[in-house]
């Protein structure tokens, strides 16, 4: 006779963390009143630090500026009235998209800043090893046995 494994339980679906709907409902506010309400900033940092947590900018040890980042680009955003509001896309989908390129852009500020310091270190290391050459070529003069003498 088979045994009968017991079903697996399906993982509830978790619950958003920024609700579109409601998302969209503060935009319009926004656009409406020109306040920036808290929950609506909230939701952009929400935003930021939700993609932060995907495979592509978990280990980065830079995490907090490129959340950073994208706070400021998706409020600069919100405060230019860039997106849409008649338009039938997510609003949610849309400043997760300025949130990912604001994270690439610090991804490559951070890659451009670590080049130059491994250029400037491969230069300065290899004048001290030519000066460190240089020295154990040179016959060096026994001043005391000068002085003495």
């Amino acid at each position: 006779m088979k045994e009968t494994k017991p079903k697996k339980k399906k993982k509830n679906k978790k619950a958003y963390y920024v609700n579109p709907k409601r998302f969209l409902e503060l935009l319009k506010t926004y656009y409406t009143t020109d306040d920036l309400d808290d929950e609506l900033a909230e939701s952009t940092y929400k935003i930021a630090v939700g993609l932060s947590y995907s495979p592509n900018f978990i280990n980065y040890s830079y995490k907090d500026e490129m959340i950073g980042d994208a706070v400021v680009k998706m409020i600069a955003a919100v405060k230019n009235k860039k997106f849409n509001i008649d338009s039938p896309s997510n609003p949610f989908s849309y400043f997760t998209t300025i949130a990912y390129h604001a994270f690439i852009n610090r991804i490559k500020k951070e890659k451009k800043y670590r080049d130059t310091i491994n250029d400037y270190q491969e230069q300065v290391y290899g004048q001290l090893a030519a000066e460190e050459d240089m020295s154990k070529a040179a016959p060096q003069k026994d001043y005391d046995k000068e002085l003495y003498y």
